[in-house]
């Protein structure tokens, strides 16, 4: 396997634009990775060029602004973003899910206001759907959105939110009728954060990916327009479930990056130090650690690359596989960053070596865009389902 290849294909992206990806992830990301890590600073500087060059909104049409890809190239990008810094392949993957909103349910004016400026990073985006009570669970979300003449009233709060320190506006999910429940009564809201009512909470420290910056958002009486919803009233459910397959096939690209990061420094580390005499990569023991992560990098790649061209042929058992993609990818990365801070020894435990910020980087995968165990449920009910189907007499 080449050391700083992604061996991820891709359909749209030619191999100059593959080449423009790999350019960017070694001149501009991986030189500064360390420093964004240690600083927890926003990056600004590389932010604004992912917007120029075209690496927000992979799969949203050309006619909004984005590239007009497929799933296969959005793949392709978060491993190759993630390879460098995960915190940054995050911001790719975040605009993704909410280009992929905006361009399916906003009006004209929503794409005009929100989507452009966010693909060309003029405007930055937070989502906010979680909530101190509620993670896994949408159903059980509080935040309230109560008509008031021909506008809304918002409040609640959310936690956890990704770009909330940063963000210019926000995607909100609000119940909007208790009496529905979460597939008739959550609706989908475009919030300006600088609007009175609004507060950024906090900003939290996190363990890794520590330059993709969380934080709080509180929504105190919150006056919204009409024109502030997005998409149908009650319609959220179905608009988060149709979004959430590409979110998790993002989630397996950017584990998969990781994965690869930590593969090539430690086969280079296994070369270049020796013990008694030798490169340690002559001992069995690191050069079958190297030998496993290398399998399993390929496996979670093939598994990912199948997930991501039924999403885009739109196969029935799409978002099972993405389950599955995410599921793999995310708990070998932990696997896979932890066997590297091994190799490095004592070192891997050092801040500033690139593999114990891989280790630290590597744990929420296993955690957002559905935990492990979500995975789990959503592709045993698959599993299930299946062989109930088949009308089996197997005992």
């Amino acid at each position: 396997m080449p050391i700083g290849n992604s061996v991820i294909p891709s359909s749209v992206l030619g191999t100059d634009e593959r080449k423009l990806v790999a350019e960017f992830v070694d001149e501009r990301i991986r030189p500064v990775a360390t420093e964004l890590d240690e600083t927890e600073r926003f990056p600004e500087e590389i932010y604004a060029e992912m917007g120029k060059i075209g690496l927000f909104g992979i799969t949203v049409p050309e006619k909004f602004g984005g590239f007009g890809g497929t799933a296969l190239d959005y793949l392709f990008v978060m491993e190759s973003l993630s390879y460098g810094y995960a915190s940054v392949a995050d911001q790719c993957g975040l605009v993704e899910i909410l280009g992929s909103l905006l361009g399916n349910y906003g009006t004209p004016e929503q794409q005009e206001q929100y989507l452009r400026p966010m693909l060309s990073a003029e405007k930055r985006c937070a989502y906010a759907l979680t909530e101190p009570g509620s993670g896994s669970d949408l159903g059980s979300i509080t935040t309230r959105a109560v008509r008031s003449g021909d506008g809304w009233v918002l409040s609640g709060e959310k936690i956890y939110i990704h770009n909330a320190p940063v963000a210019d506006f926000a995607v909100v999910l609000a119940v909007t009728d208790p009496e529905l429940g979460k597939r008739g009564g959550i609706s989908v809201f475009l919030v300006d954060v600088d609007q009175p009512g609004v507060s950024r909470a906090y900003h939290e420290h996190k363990m890794g990916q520590r330059a993709s910056q969380v934080g709080g958002l509180v929504f105190d009486s919150v006056r919204l327009s009409s024109d502030a919803l997005l998409g149908e009233e009650g319609k959220a459910f179905g608009y988060m479930m149709k979004v959430l397959a590409k979110g998790r096939l993002g989630i397996s690209g950017l584990s998969l990056g990781i994965s690869r990061a930590a593969l090539d420094a430690a086969t280079r580390q296994s070369l270049d130090r020796s013990q008694f005499g030798k490169p340690i990569s002559a001992n069995q023991g690191i050069s079958f650690s190297l030998a496993t992560v290398a399998t399993e990098l390929r496996a979670g790649t093939a598994l990912s690359v199948e997930a991501a061209r039924a999403l885009d042929t739109g196969a029935a058992d799409a978002e099972t596989l993405c389950s599955m993609a995410k599921l793999y990818a995310s708990e070998g990365c932990v696997r896979h960053a932890d066997a590297a801070v091994q190799v490095f020894g004592g070192n891997g435990f050092i801040r500033g070596y690139e593999v114990e910020r891989l280790y630290r980087d590597a744990r929420i995968t296993k955690i957002y865009e559905g935990t492990s165990e979500m995975q789990r449920l959503i592709i045993s009910r698959a599993v299930l389902k299946g062989a109930a189907g088949t009308g089996s007499d197997e005992r």
